[in-house]
């Protein structure tokens, strides 16, 4: 399903007014969610998407969008580490999809910066969709390794966002 179909989608629930449509198709199932957010009275949309068992020959699709992510942030540091040494590091995903902002507003600095040490619950940046500011929240606890989206891109559900070692 292509993210302007999700987009039209999330649009059409939060103007119908429905607290909950979840959609199934062949290789994606998709919930969604609105409620209200008590502080601020305001409607809050909540997308999961969960991908269904595929076949093994459609896994590799993913790769390809990793790799140009890596290659852009290996342009801009120098490359000190193998892609073979990225598998003791625990990759921070996006759980939704959106626009991926690294500080909360232009005038604030930086959530966090490649080598600052995170707790669990620690917020590492924001997802924007919908005109709505979701914080991403680390649910592990280590040492940012790399960042691997630039400011203001847009992410998939389920795209590394940060590399953690966890030592």
């Amino acid at each position: 399903m292509e993210l302007k179909e999700i987009q039209s989608l999330i649009k059409f629930v939060a103007k119908s007014g429905a607290s909950e449509v979840k959609l199934e198709m062949e290789d994606v199932k998709i919930t969604i969610r609105t409620g209200s957010d008590d502080k601020k009275g305001e409607a809050t949309t909540y997308v999961q998407q969960i991908p269904v068992n595929q076949p093994v020959a459609q896994q590799p699709s993913t790769m390809p969008q990793q790799a140009p992510a890596s290659a852009a942030e290996g342009s801009t540091e120098s490359k000190t580490t193998a892609p073979e040494d990225d598998s003791k590091y625990i990759t921070i995903k996006s759980p939704i999809i959106g626009t991926f902002y690294r500080k909360p507003s232009p005038d604030k600095p930086n959530f966090v910066e490649v080598g600052d040490s995170i707790g669990k619950g620690d917020v590492l940046c924001v997802i924007e969709a919908m005109k709505l500011f979701n914080e991403i929240e680390s649910e592990v606890s280590g040492k940012i390794v790399k960042v691997l989206v630039d400011e203001a891109s847009p992410v998939e559900f389920d795209q590394p966002l940060f590399l953690v070692d966890p030592s």
